[in-house]
């Protein structure tokens, strides 16, 4: 039987740090998947998300809500990828002053999908990343974000209407060029 997050998150506070492992296991996929959007870069994204954890894990008592997880747990993970991106603007002039490096080329990375997914609304990307990335059903999807089914469900379908017209029109352009 699967634990809610509501409890986990108890565990942790009460003493059993070692519970938050569940938490990372559950949420890690989707978080990586939102930075990687975010930062446009794996290797960083996998550095944010980690941090996004361990910010996670040492602010728990901060959180009120603790239905509220996921999408807290977003908002550290939007914070550090404005971070990364500060950062990296400051070395942006460096950086033009080196050779163009070569597109990170990674099978499991369609970097189409991740640049349609990056043109999505906020509340769009996160609901597909908790279905498709967290693993989590509809009904799991409602109650962490405290929403109704059928508005998880509504907004699901425009999710991925708008990911396909996304993914069509960067098709009709790249045959365009």
């Amino acid at each position: 039987m699967e634990q809610s997050d509501k409890y986990l998150i108890q565990l942790c506070l009460d003493g059993r740090p070692d519970e938050f492992r569940h938490l990372i296991k559950r949420y890690q996929s989707a978080v990586l998947a939102h930075l990687t959007c975010k930062l446009r870069n794996k290797t960083t994204a996998e550095d944010a998300a980690q941090e996004t954890f361990v910010r996670a894990y040492f602010s728990l008592s901060s959180l009120k809500k603790h239905e509220s997880f996921p999408a807290w747990l977003f908002g550290i993970a939007n914070n550090i990828a404005k971070e990364q991106l500060r950062n990296m603007n400051q070395f942006t002039d460096l950086d033009s002053l080196a050779e163009p490096a070569e597109k990170e080329q990674n099978p499991e990375n369609d970097f189409e999908l991740q640049q349609a997914f990056a043109k999505l609304p906020d509340s769009y990307r996160e609901i597909l990343l908790l279905r498709f990335y967290a693993n989590q059903s509809c009904q799991q999807i409602a109650a962490n974000l405290n929403m109704p089914i059928g508005t998880v469900t509504k907004t699901l379908s425009r999710a991925y209407d708008q990911l396909r017209g996304l993914l069509e029109k960067q098709k009709k352009d790249e045959v365009q060029k």
